[in-house]
């Protein structure tokens, strides 16, 4: 049950992620290439863009609590048993390596996210 729960967190955790992408990054890299027309066009077809934009605030801190909380259950299972079955135990390696993978592509488009909505507009 455990392993269940921790890898609809690893999809939740990358979710939210991809919600700071699109929130953040996507748009300033859109633009920093000189494509505002793109980005309005995308604003147009797809308004809950603008919505995330508006609340990206509480985008952040609901997808830094999964992180985190994500974080904590794959540390916390980190040493669990696996099955004693070859195949079984085999699965379960080769998921707890793919949750990690996730877990980790998660942590960086966060920090993309994090650099470009409040670290990029202080510096430039």
């Amino acid at each position: 049950m455990i392993k269940v729960k921790e890898g609809i967190l690893s999809y939740l955790t990358l979710f939210t992620s991809m919600g700071i992408l699109i929130c953040c990054a996507l748009p300033a890299l859109l633009v920093s290439l000189g494509l505002g027309a793109v980005l309005a066009g995308l604003a147009s077809k797809w308004p809950s863009l603008i919505w995330i934009s508006e609340h990206k605030l509480q985008v952040f801190i609901f997808a830094g609590a999964m992180l985190a909380f994500n974080g904590a259950m794959m540390w916390m299972n980190r040493n669990a048993p696996c099955p004693i079955d070859p195949k079984l135990r085999d699965a379960c390696i080769r998921g707890r390596a793919f949750s990690k993978w996730i877990y980790i592509f998660s942590v960086l488009i966060f920090l993309v996210g994090f650099f470009f909505a409040y670290l990029a507009p202080a510096i430039f």
